[in-house]
């Protein structure tokens, strides 16, 4: 039956950004569809695992900086002593700095990018090793933006990553469609989570963003949860290099 392709049992999926917004909304999603999860964060993911064991999934958490690089090894190697395998990886943390174009620093530029686009290819070269090594395939997901394929006001290094982000995605899966990895990206339009606080306060910018999404709302982290589970299962395994709007409809706008 079609609905089973959909279902995750057994797989383990690896979430960065998992202690909030969007990144604990795929976390909850992914476990919904069967699959163990460990959640990559900084800070406690405590209310990340609570929201996926009330509905009896399981929750593994791993605390680490994703600022240095040589994490992606030590993150693979806490899920493969925890599970023994690696199926998913999400890449989902990432940062927005706002600030004029004409005062960003370097080192603001290069906290965004380092973050945002450099972690995501280690993480994703790390975890594809291992892929291979299973002999199972494997799917990546990366989490692209609105700012993917617009420009975007005081973010140009957000914009930036992000754009060079659905780059990667599609690179990616020209190198590893073979190899039985899937590497595609969901694009989530304007969410209510804690990165878009300032925006949502501004009475005049959020009224300008939700006169143009056709939804008529701001989108929240359970709607990330379809095209997440999706993109991770077997249901996808003809889809490669693709990024997914989950926008309330800006991008048709």
């Amino acid at each position: 039956m079609i609905l089973d392709d959909f279902k995750l049992n057994g797989k383990v999926a690896v979430v960065t950004g998992a202690n909030t917004g969007l990144g604990q909304g795929m976390c909850v999603a992914l476990a919904q569809a069967g699959a163990k999860v460990a959640g990559v964060a900084r800070r406690s993911c405590a209310e990340t695992q609570a929201l996926v064991e009330a509905d009896g999934g399981e929750f593994f958490e791993i605390t680490a900086d994703l600022s240095d690089k040589a994490n992606a090894a030590v993150i693979l190697e806490k899920t493969l002593e925890k599970y023994g395998r690696a199926d998913i990886l999400v890449n989902n943390a990432g940062m927005i700095l706002r600030e004029d174009a004409l005062n960003v620093t370097a080192e603001d530029w290069n906290r965004v990018i380092d973050l945002n686009l450099n972690m995501v290819f280690v993480l994703s070269q790390t975890f594809a090793a291992q892929f291979v090594k299973q002999g199972k395939g494997g799917k990546i997901v990366n989490v692209c933006s609105m700012l993917s394929y617009q420009g975007g006001i005081r973010v140009p290094a957000y914009t930036a990553s992000k754009s060079a982000v659905l780059g990667l995605t599609r690179a990616l899966a020209n190198e590893w469609a073979p190899m039985g990895i899937n590497v595609n990206a969901i694009a989530p339009g304007y969410m209510a989570t804690n990165n878009t606080n300032q925006l949502r306060s501004d009475e005049q910018r959020s009224g300008e963003i939700l006169e143009r999404i056709p939804a008529g709302r701001w989108g929240t982290p359970q709607d990330m949860a379809g095209a997440v589970v999706f993109l991770c299962s077997k249901a996808a395994e003809y889809v490669n290099g693709f990024t997914v709007a989950v926008d309330g409809g800006w991008l048709a706008r």
